[in-house]
Parts: C-alpha cells; structure tokens; sequence
C-alpha cells in the first residue's frame, strides 16, 4: 500500500520521547500531521500484551510507526543483554500483533544497521541479513531487530498485512542520550568536548583504537525519511536508511573537537572494545526510489552542539527508551 497518507490520520508513534520519535513527530507535525498519537511508558507500558491491545482497541489509529525500543552503547549492550532482547522483542511482539489484530492500515517498524553480521560486505546490502555471525558486543540487540522485521513480513505473508521495516544507520542529533555509562560514541565524544573544553583538560579518552569506521545519520532525516517509506515503500525485509559515507572514530573525533573548540589531545583507549571494524549502509534501494539525506556530518554536529548547549541539564538528559 503506497500513496499520500492524509494529513488528518491517526498516527501513532510508539517511542516518541526518545531521540528517533522525538524527531519523527516534530517534522510530521510540520508537515501537517493533526492527529498524531502518542503515550508515555507511565501511560502505556509497551512490554504488557494487555494494555497494548486496549490501547489500540480504544484509539484505533491507522498508521503506526514503531520506534520504541530499549538502547544503548556497547557498554549498555554488553552489561544487560537480557534486557535488550526480553524488552525488544516484547514490544515489537506486543506492537506489531496489535497493529494486526486492530487492522492498522500501515505499519513501519524501525530497526538498527546492527542486524547484519559482523563481516557482512560493505557497504552493507539489505541481502546481507541472516548471511553470517553477529557482533557479539550487540547480538542480543540485534536478535530483536531481526525477529521484529520477521514478524512484520510474516503478518504480510500471512494476513497481507502492509507492514515494513527501515534499517536507520547510526542516529545523532537533539534529544540524544549524553550519559558516558549508557550512550552512544557521537553524543559522548561531544559530552567529552565540551566538558574538556569547559575545564581546560589537556585531554580526552576516546574507546578503541580509533581506526573502526561508522556512518552518521542526522535524526531529523530519518524523520524525513520515515514519511517518504510510508507513502512510497511497500515490500517486505529491510530497507537501509543511511547517507552512504563513513568516517573513522579518528575523523569524527577531531571533527567534534572541532566543532566545539576543544584543542587538547586525543587519547584512544586501545584495551576498549572497538566493535565491528567497519559499518557503512548500502543505500541504493532507497536512493533510486527518490531519497536521500541532506545534512552533512558537519552540519549535524553544529546543530547537535547547539541543542545540547541549551539543554536544562546537560549530561542528565537522557534519551527515553519507550
């Protein structure tokens, strides 16, 4: 199912307190979008089959987008693995059979680039998906993932229901979680500068060796992006959103540090685990079919610094899971 979604539907977005939903609601509500749904974790608990049913029961909205999820770091990954893969899959499970079973007119579920193995091709294809080992310090992650876009197409198969999912490459922007225990490389490289900066540190520790390189995506393109695959994209399996360029850790580092004013020394913890040596999305399929992302990295950091800068308080803000 594909064309114009009317302006006066009732969207729900699942997630919409973190960095990805936050993001989705702001452009669709620029976009004309007056009747978008949303509920706090205190509102509705996504990981309780029950509450989620009544929910969709009562408001009966016609499409879904489906951002919620537990994340983190590699730090946060490798502490609670658990965690990840019981609450992930529980609200994709919970969300997607609701969807089902209350006959949302269009789903897209939203997953990580972290689903493909370890050693998948790079750029990495929507074909590599299930072609060998995952990165051990995100399995559990990605474990979810992949069993919410399996069950996505198997309620297509099943039911011909159109629900689809995009694979969003490494995500930053306002709304990102700052916290060093728990968030991701760029938010706290840049947490790193401006508090190096702030103190006159002579030097920051960045994990790793630094030589890894990783793809950034500017959240508010997703947000674009996520209103494009809504009214253009209707196939099963994942669909890649990312801009199709890569830095290493080095470079991004040194940007950030550049972007901030920060002239101290790089330090790179080698005994830190560097993750998959390389993950830089195939973006083909979405580019021919008319999208692609127009903030530079450069340009996101700026705008990234600046929401930070005037956040109430800084380094506490976190990014809501659900």
């Amino acid at each position: 199912m594909t064309g114009p979604l009317p302006r006066d539907a009732t969207l729900f977005v699942a997630g919409h307190r973190g960095l990805v939903g936050s993001a989705i609601v702001r452009h669709f509500a620029a976009q004309g979008f007056t009747n978008l749904l949303t509920r706090t974790r205190a509102e509705l608990d996504l990981l309780d089959p029950h509450a989620v049913d009544a929910f969709f029961a009562s408001e009966r909205p016609q499409v879904v987008i489906l951002a919620a999820a537990k994340v983190g770091g590699i730090l946060a990954n490798a502490t609670y693995p658990a965690d990840f893969l019981y609450q992930n899959l529980m609200i994709a499970a919970n969300v997607i059979h609701a969807a089902h079973a209350h006959d949302v007119r269009k789903l897209l579920n939203l997953g990580s680039s972290c689903i493909y193995p370890k050693h998948a091709p790079q750029p990495m294809p929507e074909s590599a998906l299930l072609t060998g080992p995952l990165e051990s310090t995100n399995r559990a992650y990605a474990i979810a993932k992949i069993a919410a876009i399996e069950l996505c197409d198997a309620y297509r198969a099943q039911h011909g229901r159109s629900f689809i999912s995009a694979m969003p490459t490494n995500l930053y922007g306002p709304g990102d979680n700052f916290d060093l225990e728990t968030s991701h490389v760029l938010p706290a490289l840049l947490r790193k500068a401006v508090e190096a900066r702030d103190a006159g540190a002579p030097s920051i520790t960045v994990w790793g060796s630094g030589t890894p390189r990783r793809e950034f995506l500017y959240v508010d393109d997703l947000a674009d992006a996520c209103l494009f695959l809504l009214e253009h994209f209707d196939e099963p399996g994942p669909i890649n959103v990312g801009t199709g360029v890569d830095v290493s850790i080095r470079e991004l580092a040194e940007m950030v540090c550049d972007v901030i004013g920060y002239e101290g020394e790089l330090a790179f913890d080698a005994g830190k685990p560097d993750g998959t040596p390389r993950k830089l999305m195939d973006v083909t399929r979405l580019t021919r079919a008319g999208w692609s992302a127009t903030t530079d990295l450069r340009t996101g950091l700026a705008r990234t610094a600046a929401w930070y800068r005037e956040a109430p308080e800084r380094g506490d803000v976190p990014s809501p899971s659900v």
